[in-house]
C-alpha cells in the first residue's frame, strides 16, 4: 500500500448511506465504493469496486428492519474476507435483535446471540456497535466488541439546556441503571418508571417511583420503537407536577404510529441520535450525530490506541 492510500477504508450498505457518508467525512478518508447487483426475484450481490487487499475494512450498517439489511452486512462481510481484507469491522450503530438476548419464555430462540455467531462466521474480526439494548451481549462474541455510549455525545447537549431543578428518569425498571449514571454525570435526582404490559409494545399500567413536582425531567432509553412507553410517561409525570419533559433514546425506530404519538404527547423534545434515519420530520425530534463519536474510535482502533476515554458509563 502506497503512502497515498487510505489507512483504512469505510463501506455502507444501502439503507446507512448518510450515515456512512458523515462518518467518513470525520474520519478523513471518502466512502468507498460498493454497488448491488438485484435479481428479479429480490436476491441482491454487493461488490466492493476497488481493491481492499491487505486494508482494515470499517462496513457501516445498522440493522434495523427489514431483515435485509443484516443480510447486507453478512454478504459484504464474506465478500471483504474473499477480497483478502486483513481486518474486517462491522460497525453497527443500531445492533437489531438485541431485545431478544435471552429466553424470557418457552420455546422462544435467543436472536442477539444468533445474529452474533452469523456476524462471526461471516468472517468479522471485530464489531462496534452501541448503546446496545442489554449490556450482556458482547458476551455472545467471541471477538472484540467496542461498545459505545451515546451518552458521550447527549451530555454535552443536556448540559447547553442549562436546565434547574432538573431529574433524570428511567421509563421502566430495566433502564435505572442508564438513569443513574446519566444522574451521576449531571448530579441531579433520578426518579423510575415502573410499568406492566399486557402484551409486546402494549402497556397496561404504570407508576412513578419518586417525586417530580416543581423538576425538569429528562428520560432517558436506548431506544424508542412505538413510542407508547415515553408517551405514557411524559404525561404522567405532567400530571404529577412535571415544569417539562423531554427525552434522551440512542436509536429511532419509531415504528407504527410512533410519530403521531409523540407529537400528541406532553413530550417537550424527543432526542435521537441518527444510527437509524429517520422516517419523517417532526418539530419536536432533535437529531445529534453520532458520526463524529465513530469516526474517532475508528481511527483510535485503526491506530491500535487506547478508547476507554469515550466511556462515559
Amino acid at each position: 500500500m502506497s503512502h497515498l492510500e487510505p489507512e483504512a477504508k469505510i463501506f455502507a450498505c444501502s439503507q446507512s448511506v448518510y450515515l456512512a457518508e458523515q462518518i467518513a467525512k470525520n474520519y478523513g478518508v471518502p466512502l468507498g465504493k460498493v454497488t448491488f447487483s438485484k435479481f428479479s426475484d429480490g436476491e441482491f450481490q454487493p461488490s466492493f469496486e476497488e481493491s481492499i487487499r491487505g486494508l482494515r475494512v470499517f462496513i457501516v450498517c445498522s440493522t434495523f428492519p427489514s431483515a435485509d439489511n443484516l443480510m447486507e452486512l453478512l454478504l459484504m462481510i464474506d465478500a471483504a474476507k474473499r477480497a483478502s481484507a486483513r481486518h474486517i469491522t462491522p460497525v453497527i450503530p443500531y445492533f437489531g435483535y438485541a431485545r431478544q438476548d435471552r429466553k424470557d419464555k418457552p420455546r422462544v430462540p435467543i436472536g442477539a446471540k444468533l445474529i452474533a455467531k452469523l456476524l462471526e462466521t461471516a468472517g468479522a474480526t471485530r464489531i462496534m456497535t452501541m448503546d446496545l439494548h442489554a449490556d450482556q451481549i458482547q458476551g455472545f462474541f467471541e471477538k472484540p466488541v467496542d461498545h459505545l455510549f451515546a451518552s458521550t455525545i447527549f451530555l454535552p447537549y443536556v448540559k447547553s439546556l442549562q436546565l434547574d431543578n432538573l431529574t433524570i428518569a428511567s421509563p421502566d425498571m430495566g433502564g435505572s441503571k442508564r438513569a443513574y449514571a446519566y444522574s451521576k454525570f449531571l448530579e441531579s435526582d433520578v426518579v423510575i418508571c415502573y410499568k406492566q404490559r399486557k402484551a409486546a409494545n402494549v402497556i397496561d399500567t404504570m407508576e412513578l417511583i419518586g417525586e417530580v413536582k416543581g423538576r425538569n425531567v429528562i428520560l432517558v432509553d436506548d431506544m424508542i420503537d412505538t413510542g407508547g412507553t415515553l408517551a405514557k410517561a411524559a404525561d404522567l409525570m405532567m400530571e404529577k407536577g412535571a415544569l417539562s419533559v423531554r427525552a434522551i433514546c440512542t436509536h429511532a425506530i419509531l415504528s407504527g404510529e410512533a410519530y403521531e404519538k409523540i407529537e400528541n404527547s406532553k413530550l417537550l423534545e424527543l432526542i435521537v441520535t441518527d444510527s437509524i434515519p429517520l422516517k419523517k420530520k417532526s418539530n419536536k425530534i432533535k437529531v445529534v450525530s453520532c458520526a463524529p463519536l465513530f469516526a474517532e474510535v475508528m481511527h483510535m482502533v485503526q491506530h491500535n490506541n487506547s478508547i476507554s476515554g469515550k466511556f462515559l458509563m
